[in-house]
C-alpha cells in the first residue's frame, strides 16, 4: 500500500468495495483473486486503457484530465464528499496543491461561548476541525462521561469514541459511528491532507485501534452535518438525539454541534438530567470549558 500517491490509494481501496454485480458486469466463477473490481473491469467501465488505469493506480500517471476523474467516479459509483475527494486527489496528483492552513485555533470566542449557555439544557459544545473538543455547556460535556478524566488537551471526540473505555459502550450503534467519524475524517483531509493534527490523530488510532485502522483504510468519505444518534448513557439511560452541526464562521474549520429531543418524551427527560448536576459537580473540571 506504499506503492503510488494517495490518489491511487484511493482508486485502489474504492475498487475493492465494488462488486461485478453490483456494475452490471458477470461474477464468474470460481475464486477472485481481487476484492472487488480488477484493472481491467473499472478501466473498461471508465473507457479508458488498462495501461493507462494501471499508471495512473501506481502513480506513474499524475495528471488525469478531468474528464477521466469523471469517468472514473461514475464507474466507482461515487457521489457526494466522496466524488469530491477523488477530484481533490486528482488535483493533488497534478501537483495542485491547496494552500496550506494555519495553525489549529483552539481559542473558542466568547460570544459563541455565552451561546453554548444560552442552548441549555440541550447539550452544546464546540469541536475543531479533527474534532478536538474546545468548549461545551455542562449538559455537552456531561454527554461523554469520562472524558474529563483526560487532560483538556487530548479530549478529542474521534479519541474518545475509539479509544476511551466509555467510548463503546456509550453508542448504541457504535459500528456505525465509528464508520461515520472514520470518514469524517477522510473527509477534513480533503481540504489540507498534510494537516499535522490530523496526521497525528489518525497516526495514533491507527496503532492503538484495529477497528479504526481498518475504517481508515476503507477511504470512505462523509461530512458530518447532522442526524440521530443514539446513546447508552450510564447515568440517564437511552436517550435518541437529534443533532446539527454548523460552521463557525471566521474560524479555523471550529463547528459548534448541538442535540435535541421533542419536548414531553423520556428522551427529552435524559436530555435534562445531563443538565442537572449534583452539588459536588456545580463547577467543571480543570481543564473544562463551559
Amino acid at each position: 500500500m506504499s506503492e503510488g500517491t494517495e490518489l491511487g490509494r484511493f482508486l485502489r481501496a474504492r475498487r475493492g468495495q465494488i462488486r461485478p454485480q453490483d456494475v452490471g458486469l458477470p461474477a464468474g466463477t470460481g475464486i477472485r483473486r481481487t476484492p472487488g473490481l480488477r484493472r481491467e473491469e473499472l478501466a473498461t467501465l471508465a473507457g479508458v486503457s488498462v495501461d493507462y488505469y494501471t499508471r495512473l493506480e501506481r502513480g506513474r500517471e499524475t495528471r488525469p484530465s478531468p474528464a477521466v476523474v469523471a469517468a472514473l467516479g461514475e464507474a466507482l459509483r461515487l457521489s457526494g464528499d466522496a466524488l469530491h475527494r477523488l477530484h481533490e486527489l486528482a488535483a493533488l496528483a497534478a501537483g495542485q496543491t491547496p494552500a496550506p492552513c494555519a495553525g489549529p485555533a483552539r481559542t473558542v470566542r466568547e460570544s459563541v461561548r455565552t451561546m453554548l449557555e444560552t442552548l441549555r439544557p440541550s447539550p452544546a459544545y464546540v469541536v475543531s476541525r479533527t474534532n478536538d473538543l474546545l468548549a461545551a455547556n455542562r449538559p455537552g460535556l456531561r454527554l461523554f462521561p469520562g472524558i474529563t478524566d483526560w487532560p483538556a488537551e487530548r479530549r478529542n471526540i474521534t479519541r474518545y469514541m475509539f479509544l476511551h473505555p466509555m467510548g463503546r459502550r456509550l453508542y448504541h450503534d457504535w459500528e456505525r459511528m465509528a464508520a461515520h467519524s472514520a470518514a469524517h475524517l477522510r473527509a477534513m483531509a480533503g481540504a489540507d491532507p498534510d494537516m499535522p493534527e490530523l496526521a497525528q490523530l489518525v497516526g495514533e488510532l491507527v496503532v492503538k485501534s484495529p477497528e479504526f485502522a481498518r475504517l481508515w483504510e476503507r477511504y470512505d468519505v462523509r461530512a458530518r452535518s447532522g442526524g440521530q444518534k443514539h446513546f447508552q448513557h450510564p447515568e440517564v439511560g437511552s436517550m435518541r438525539l437529534t443533532f446539527e452541526v454548523m460552521a463557525i464562521f471566521r474560524t479555523d474549520g471550529q463547528r459548534l454541534v448541538t442535540y435535541q429531543a421533542p419536548p414531553d418524551t423520556p428522551d427529552h427527560d435524559a436530555m435534562l438530567l445531563l443538565d442537572m448536576a449534583s452539588p459536588e459537580e456545580a463547577e467543571l473540571p480543570e481543564g473544562a470549558e463551559r
